[in-house]
């Protein structure tokens, strides 16, 4: 049975851990994937519970603002669950959510599945692609300090895990090394569908944004 009192606790913790983040990596981030994850779970068999918890704390400490390191969040959100008496299943589900939800690069395999690992994801990643997703690249790319973009630098599309955490290309290469190849990852029916329709939504934003560029129109 879901804990409504588990979910809205966990809605404060992640408020008041994320105040003043980077503003794609936000609380509005995290309500968006809540939102999103709701949405995609209806279509599916998963536990809901789980899923909430997965989306909420996904982002509660991103190794891109903790040096790389990749076991703050789990470890953070594993201690809050705890805090709140959850039982060590669902803990152990939501830390591998977090642990297995980021896209590490083109040719970093998953080494985890659940139903609800599929949903979170999808979710996260509907935030990555279309209008909010431009919007989010655009402000991360500002925010590290990145060119808009560089003809002279082309994506590197075979980029090693540790080679795509440490990248510092210009944004716009961030739509062909990431952001383009999303489309085809998505795990579940609802999240393709969405997918679909904010994947032509950037194509079209690039294609003008070169005609701009060049001085075409």
């Amino acid at each position: 049975m879901k804990d409504s009192n588990l979910i809205e606790n966990t809605i404060l913790f992640v408020k008041d851990s994320l105040e003043g983040a980077e503003g794609g990596h936000d609380w509005f981030h995290i309500e968006r994937v809540l939102n999103n994850s709701r949405l995609i779970a209806k279509g599916e068999k998963a536990d809901l519970q789980i899923v909430e918890l997965g989306a909420l704390l996904h982002d509660i400490a991103d190794s891109k603002f903790h040096n790389g390191d990749e076991s703050v969040g789990p470890r953070i959100a594993s201690d809050f669950l705890q805090s709140q008496n959850v039982s060590e299943d669902t803990i152990n589900n939501v830390v591998k959510i977090i642990q297995n939800i980021s896209f590490k690069g083109g040719n970093t395999d998953q080494e985890f599945t659940s139903a609800e690992l599929d949903i979170v994801q999808d979710a996260d990643r509907l935030d990555a692609l279309g209008a909010i997703g431009i919007a989010r690249t655009f402000n991360y790319g500002g925010f590290k300090g990145r060119a808009l973009y560089d003809p002279e630098i082309e994506p590197n599309l075979n980029m090693t895990k540790e080679e795509y955490k440490a990248s510092n290309a210009p944004t716009i290469n961030h739509f062909y090394e990431k952001l383009l190849l999303l489309k085809d990852r998505m795990n579940t029916e609802t999240g393709r569908q969405i997918a679909a329709e904010r994947h032509l939504f950037m194509e079209s934003f690039l294609k003008q944004f070169y005609a701009e560029w060049n001085g075409e129109k």
